[in-house]
């Protein structure tokens, strides 16, 4: 399979994937509604919306959820750009279908803060399910949908000396993060490896043959001339 169509498929793996998620946890969940995973305390489901990047974190500003949706969508065009030079550059496999993830991960989150504010009602902080509703007539407008996050794997909480409590590992995310995030772990780990494969896939120089020098149409001279051609001039090829 061509590398295009092996990141084409990928990207659209990961955004099925990312999609069927929050449609579910969406529509089923209650706000802040939580189960356990294989009844495991340290890995949940717990649905929670946010307004800015992956993790949950935000940007404090009045026109900061449509900056970052606008910043999203030109990230996405350049990625594909990139995407499309790597490929034709001959980029090792491994490294292109990195910048795959990052680029789905992206793709999955800018569904949601583009269109979900306009396909579903607002998920009520109080109990009661979001709805699917008609174009438009949602929770937020164009561009300004919420990013909905479920995964939640708090994997030990410890006791501090001033009362509070530290949990590892505490933001909530969604599949396009993981996406993001492998993507970028992935470049950073084996960058060497992707590397290296990349300069061994260029072929070798081969050095240029020696030629012989031009004459001009002047006729070579003695000493250019093979020994068995000059014995056999009348005079022994001497003078």
């Amino acid at each position: 399979m061509k590398k295009g169509y092996q990141v084409a498929l990928l990207v659209l793996v990961v955004l099925l994937i990312d999609q069927a998620t929050k449609f579910y946890i969406k529509t089923t969940f209650e706000y802040n509604g939580e189960v356990l995973i294989l009844g495991q305390e340290w890995a949940r489901l717990h649905f929670v919306e946010n307004e800015g990047m992956a993790f949950g974190m935000t940007l404090d500003w009045e026109y900061g959820k449509l900056t970052l949706s606008l910043f999203r969508i030109l990230m996405v065009g350049g990625l594909i750009f990139w995407i499309k030079t790597l490929i034709t550059e001959k980029m090792p496999t491994g490294f292109i279908l990195s910048v795959g993830l990052i680029t789905a991960g992206a793709l999955g989150n800018i569904i949601d803060s583009a269109i979900y504010g306009m396909i579903f009602s607002a998920s009520p902080y109080h109990g009661g399910l979001a709805e699917v509703v008609p174009w438009g007539t949602g929770y937020a407008s164009l561009l300004h949908g919420k990013v909905v996050d479920m995964f939640y794997f708090p994997i030990h909480t410890w006791e501090l000396p001033d009362g509070d409590t530290f949990t590892f590992f505490s933001p909530i995310f969604n599949v396009a993060d993981a996406a993001i995030t492998t993507g970028v772990l992935s470049i950073l780990i084996f960058q060497r490896q992707f590397f290296r494969d990349s300069a061994e896939a260029i072929p070798a120089e081969v050095p240029a043959t020696e030629e012989a020098p031009a004459t001009d149409g002047m006729p070579p001279a003695e000493s250019d001339i093979p020994e068995n051609q000059v014995s056999d001039q009348p005079d022994g090829g001497k003078s």
